[in-house]
């Protein structure tokens, strides 16, 4: 089912967080809304449901905008859900630039899982996050784990050299690339080779196709021997064909995790990364508060007649804090 993002919120958290645990779609919709627009119970609801957490594959669908990352989804989740998964989705789209809420162009292109009482599909926005994902998608997709989705697909609004934030999140990363758009430049750009755990060359019906899949494998080549090499694997994700193939790659890299060292050096990275995430926002916000302090005395006037510099004041604001 599809769930309202702006829902209104009702009932004790307690209660809410009780029903979403237990499944309820609607509570965990409110426990979403309520993270993602970083309310006051935020926190709360996090260190609640983080004990339930740990068991759900969380997969990253990432690629260049155009690639056929939603059709490719939609035929993904009707492969898992024939293994009798619960399925979690989190579409993130571009965020206005007006609400910061989310275009919803990505879900509606899932129309086909929209009753299905097995998958829950929210859209999110990015935020401006840099990274292409905000801090909202990663706990969200925590609260999809916790309550009982076996599986949490994430949809990126799009992947280049600064939009790798996915592996931070995602314990299998699927790349789609596609002949004819340039990709083969694309898999040569900094970083976007070292995100994928598979490779999935979407929309080979186009010319170009075999080129791809040779140079990317020609590339996997000349990298450094890793535990796993990312599969590369041609779909047309309008028909479904070598979608099965790549779900049964998927599921073989989430099996080479559970059973391998590599998997649970990847697990502490993530945790490691989890918080100094959350570190870096704390800070910021206690940073905030101290310079709107200061705003409020006479720094403004000093830095423009430069009897400061903002680096000074930097300084004195963090060891002003810290100290603390």
């Amino acid at each position: 089912m599809i769930v309202n993002s702006y829902e209104g919120i009702v009932g004790p958290l307690d209660r809410t967080i009780e029903k979403a645990l237990k499944g309820d779609h609607r509570s965990i919709a409110r426990l979403i809304t309520m993270v993602e627009s970083e309310s006051v119970s935020s926190r709360d609801i996090m260190k609640k449901i983080y004990p339930h957490t740990g068991n759900a594959h969380l997969i990253g669908v990432t690629g260049s905008p155009g690639a056929g990352k939603s059709t490719f989804l939609d035929k993904l989740i009707t492969r898992i859900m024939e293994n009798g998964k619960s399925i979690g989705v989190i579409a993130v789209d571009p965020s206005s630039p007006f609400t910061g809420g989310a275009v919803l162009g990505d879900r509606l292109r899932m129309q086909n899982h929209s009753l299905d009482p097995d998958v829950f599909i929210r859209s999110m926005g990015t935020r401006g996050s840099l990274g292409g994902l905000s801090r909202g998608t990663y706990e969200a997709a925590l609260i999809l784990d916790a309550c009982g989705k076996d599986v949490v697909l994430i949809e990126t609004v799009g992947v280049g050299q600064s939009e790798i934030d996915i592996i931070k999140i995602a314990d299998t990363v699927a790349l789609l690339l596609v002949p004819g758009m340039g990709d083969d430049i694309q898999i040569m750009k900094a970083g976007i080779m070292e995100i994928a755990d598979v490779f999935i060359v979407n929309k080979a019906d186009r010319d170009g196709t075999e080129r791809i899949v040779r140079e990317v494998n020609i590339m996997l080549d000349l990298q450094e021997e890793k535990p796993w090499r990312p599969p590369v694997i041609p779909t047309i994700a309008e028909n479904g064909e070598g979608v099965e193939r790549a779900a049964e790659a998927i599921t073989g890299h989430w099996q080479f995790l559970q059973n391998t060292s590599e998997g649970k050096r990847r697990k502490y990275q993530r945790l490691r990364i989890e918080v100094e995430e959350i570190l870096k926002r704390e800070i910021a916000r206690i940073a905030e508060k101290a310079w709107d302090r200061q705003i409020e005395t006479d720094i403004l006037d000093e830095l423009f007649a430069r009897k400061k510099d903002p680096y000074s004041v930097a300084e004195n604001l963090l060891s002003e804090f810290i100290v603390r």
